[in-house]
């Protein structure tokens, strides 16, 4: 059972968008994008932040063009199946932390909790701000109290 579009196999936006193709997961795309976005946070972890912080802002504005489109030629916004947001709002959440893989899966489960929970003002951003942006944002406000939880308990630790 896909829950995508046919596109998404066909047009190089839909299928980021789609996070390759994560999106099409038959149940929680949104988990599945961002499953699909540790085997890069593996690659990026290396890099400089300086280099790590500018992958993250051309992911960010590239995302609103690539969220932007395929909502609007679905005619949905915020198709559950896009997941790009759940890719970059990840990697805000492990922005200048130290791969590992309980870090990763760590990162993975603090980013999904305040992606469903959206607290203030992450719901506020996902039901009143439209298009790509809005698409993008509220995710990566999300990714910020993410990478806050990350940072404070590596702080603690």
């Amino acid at each position: 059972m896909n829950r995508g579009p046919s596109s998404v196999w066909r047009r190089p936006t839909h299928f980021l968008a789609f996070g390759l193709g994560s999106g099409m997961a038959p149940f929680a795309p949104g988990t599945f994008g961002t499953l699909a976005a540790i085997p890069f946070y593996w690659l990026l972890s290396d890099l400089p932040l300086s280099v790590y912080l500018l992958v993250l802002l051309v992911a960010g504005l590239w995302g609103i063009h690539l969220c932007d489109r395929t909502s609007r030629d679905m005619g949905v916004h915020d198709h559950s199946g896009i997941v790009w947001d759940e890719f970059v709002g990840y990697w805000v959440t492990m922005m200048a932390v130290p791969f590992s893989w309980p870090a990763a899966l760590w990162g993975f489960a603090v980013f999904r909790l305040f992606d469903v929970i959206k607290p203030w003002p992450v719901r506020f951003v996902d039901r009143r701000v439209t298009g790509g942006f809005g698409i993008m944002f509220d995710d990566v406000l999300a990714g910020v109290y993410a990478w806050s939880t990350m940072h404070l308990w590596f702080w603690l630790h």
